[in-house]
C-alpha cells in the first residue's frame, strides 16, 4: 500500500493540537479535531502606510520596507532633487539630490544608497550616506532613463532603458563597466537581486519576459503570467516581486506576481492601481515598500506595504 512516508519520505505526526509554529510543507493529523492538516505558503497581503510629502511619479528608491528611501520623480514637468526616508510609518525630508532628475534608478540601503541615470539622457551617479548626496566622478557609460538597478552603493547592476536598451552595466564602487547585454531590451522594466545573481522582467508595451543574470550574462527563464510595463521590483533572484504598473490595454493595474526561482505566480493585488512609483529594492519578495506614482486621479502620495504569511493552515480533505 502506498503510504505519505512513501511518497514524501516523512511521517504524518499524531498531534492533540496544531503545532504552534508549523513550517511551509508540514503535515500532521489533529486528534482532537479530528482532521488532517498541513502549512502551505501565505497570501500576499497589502497595507497602506504613511503618505509622501510629496506627490510625485517617475521616482526611484531603495531601502527596505522598514527603513526605505525614495528621491527624484516628476510633479507636473519638473525634474525633482527632493529626498524621503521612511521609518516603517511616515516619511522625513532629507538632503536633496544634486541632480534633479525623473525615470532613474536607485540601489542600496536608506543609509548608502546611490541614484543611477534618468532623464533625459543623465549618466549622473549620486551616492547617499544617510544625509547628504554626492556627485560620483563615476557615470554611466550608457546615459538613459527608465533603466533599473539592483545591488548594494558598492556594487551595483544597471539595465535596460529607453529606445529598447539592452545595455547592462556594474559599479564597484568606483566605476561603471559595460557587460553582456539583456536578451530583450526593453525600458520601464522592473528587476531584483544583485551583481552576481539578478532578475530582469516585465518592460514597455507589457512584456513578459524574465531574465536571470549570473554575474557573466543573461538567460531567459519562464514568464510572467502577466504582461506589464512601469511597475516595481525587489527581493532576490529566487524570491521575487513585481507589483502594480500598466497592462497592454493600457490599463492601471493592482495586479502582483512573487517568482520562486523557477516560476511567476500571481499573491495578493494593490489596494490601489498605481504605476511609474518607487519603493524598496531590498529584501525579499516577501515584504515590500511602494511610494507615490500615479495613476487616472493624477500624482499620488500614498505608500502601499507588502507582506507574506509565513504559513496558512490548510485542512485537507480526507474522505
Amino acid at each position: 500500500m502506498t503510504t505519505y512516508k512513501n511518497i514524501k519520505g516523512i511521517e504524518i505526526k499524531y498531534l492533540s493540537a496544531d503545532p504552534p509554529a508549523p513550517v511551509a510543507g508540514q503535515v500532521w493529523y489533529n486528534s482532537t479535531t479530528k482532521v488532517v492538516k498541513g502549512a502551505i505558503n501565505g497570501v500576499g497581503v497589502w497595507s497602506s502606510g504613511g503618505a509622501l510629502n510629496t506627490a510625485r511619479n517617475q521616482l526611484a528608491g531603495a531601502g527596505t520596507k522598514a527603513a526605505g528611501i525614495v528621491f527624484s520623480g516628476d510633479a507636473g514637468g519638473s525634474a525633482l532633487t527632493i529626498t524621503e526616508k521612511y521609518d516603517g510609518t511616515s516619511w522625513t525630508e532629507s538632503g536633496d539630490l544634486n541632480t534633479g532628475r525623473t525615470a532613474s534608478s536607485g540601489s542600496g540601503t536608506q543609509t548608502t544608497a546611490l541614484a543611477i541615470g534618468g532623464a533625459p539622457n543623465l549618466v549622473n551617479t549620486e551616492s547617499f550616506n544617510g544625509t547628504a548626496w554626492s556627485e560620483l566622478a563615476g557615470n554611466l557609460n550608457n546615459g538613459r532613463p527608465s533603466l533599473y538597478a539592483v545591488g548594494t552603493a558598492t556594487a551595483s547592476l544597471a539595465f535596460g532603458g529607453s529606445g529598447g536598451s539592452a545595455k547592462t552595466e556594474t559599479w564597484n564602487g568606483t566605476s561603471w563597466a559595460n557587460v553582456a547585454d539583456l536578451n530583450t531590451g526593453r525600458s520601464d522594466l522592473a528587476g531584483a537581486g544583485t551583481t552576481t545573481a539578478a532578475l530582469a522582467y516585465s518592460g514597455e508595451s507589457g512584456l513578459v519576459n524574465t531574465e536571470t543574470w549570473d554575474g557573466t550574462s543573461w538567460t531567459e527563464v519562464n514568464d510572467l503570467s502577466t504582461g506589464i510595463f512601469g511597475g516595481w521590483g525587489s527581493g532576490i533572484a529566487t524570491n521575487a516581486l513585481l507589483f502594480g504598473g500598466k497592462t497592454p490595454a493600457p490599463a492601471f493595474t493592482t495586479k502582483a506576481e512573487i517568482f520562486n526561482g523557477t516560476s511567476w505566480a500571481e499573491t495578493g493585488s494593490m489596494a490601489t492601481a498605481i504605476t511609474q512609483s518607487g519603493g524598496s529594492v531590498g529584501g525579499t519578495g516577501t515584504t515590500a515598500l511602494q511610494a507615490g506614482g500615479d495613476n487616472a486621479d493624477g500624482y499620488k502620495d500614498t505608500t502601499q506595504e507588502f507582506s507574506t504569511e509565513n504559513f496558512v493552515t490548510k485542512t485537507f480533505d480526507t474522505d
